[in-house]
């Protein structure tokens, strides 16, 4: 089978991003069971220097959504950053899988080849499609999806592997 971007980047995404919303399912579940406030939770960091699980969630929706965006070369959309809650996440992943399953395979393929600029740490940076997605958004959106797994393992909330993989 050929290399398809489109099976690589929107399919592959939208399976991380609805990973992650039963992931925050179990989470509020955790905390309604233990009396725990939410917040306790949604503003965890794995150390000081990291940003809390709700940032980690948003940077994971603004990879995948930009990320399918430029490979379609299409306009990426704007969150407003303002989720406080579980529900609130969720609503936001929901937004952000729907926005990419808005996209049909024939406005991705061919884009391995598209020259895609971003502006990251200060800096403006050009890549491939391709090695856009394989090199920096895939690691990136794992990355983050890692990381919130992570900071509701540490906090207790119980979850395996296939919570994470779906598998």
């Amino acid at each position: 089978m050929a290399f398809s971007i489109y099976q690589a980047s929107a399919p592959a995404l939208v399976r991380i991003l609805n990973n992650l919303s039963a992931i925050l399912d179990k989470a509020e579940a955790h905390c309604t069971a233990r009396k725990i406030a939410p917040e306790a939770l949604l503003q965890f960091r794995l150390y000081p220097d990291m940003f809390p699980l709700v940032r980690q969630v948003q940077i994971a929706t603004d990879m995948s959504k930009g990320c399918v965006a430029r490979l379609a070369g299409a306009d990426v959309p704007s969150y407003a950053d303002t989720e406080t809650s579980f529900e609130e996440l969720r609503a936001r992943l929901k937004k952000t899988v729907d926005f990419i399953n808005s996209f049909k395979p024939e406005q991705i393929e061919g884009a391995e080849d598209r020259t895609i600029t971003i502006k990251t740490g200060g800096q403006e940076r050009q890549f491939k499609g391709g090695d856009y997605l394989m090199g920096f958004v895939l690691p990136n959106v794992h990355f983050h999806a890692t990381t919130t797994y992570d900071i509701l393992r540490h906090c207790g909330v119980e979850l395996g592997k296939k919570d994470y993989t779906g598998i």
